[in-house]
């Protein structure tokens, strides 16, 4: 589910106060296209498709994307951070202890945060990360093995 599906990404920019550049385009169709990507699967990709970029360039531009609340950045135990532009929906991830493949989860109860924490500490609770470990279907054993 994305937050604004049928807006156009230079639209989208410009809605949320951001300039509109190449890189910054390129950079949110790679996310959308590479869900869960580093940022350096995002360079790759921008770099596939307009050329020259810097790694700072992509760096940046995720910065900007993720603080405009249009990419959201997690990080995983373990991981380098990755990116998505699945926002404002409070949903959780999967990761695969073998390979690293990381796959989106809906919250299963309720509206964000979707827990209760036992003791919030004062704190006004909004939102909350879970992530699900296990083994993706690509590196579980076979069942019956050989």
């Amino acid at each position: 589910m994305d937050a604004q599906p049928q807006i156009a990404p230079q639209d989208l920019l410009r809605e949320h106060g951001v300039q509109v550049t190449a890189q910054r385009l390129a950079v949110l169709r790679a996310v959308s296209q590479h869900p869960h990507g580093t940022a350096d699967d995002v360079a790759d990709a921008v770099r596939h498709e307009i050329g020259a970029i810097s790694r700072q360039g992509v760096y940046d531009a995720l910065g900007v994307l993720v603080d405009k609340g249009l990419l959201r950045r997690i990080q995983p135990a373990g991981s380098p951070a990755r990116f998505e532009h699945r926002v404002g929906d409070n949903h959780h991830h999967v990761v695969c202890r073998v390979c690293g493949g990381t796959d989106d989860v809906d919250c299963a109860v309720g509206a964000a945060p979707c827990l209760d924490a036992a003791d919030t500490h004062g704190y006004e609770i909004d939102e909350a990360e879970v992530i699900f470990w296990g083994r993706c279907p690509g590196c579980r054993e076979p069942a019956g093995g050989t």
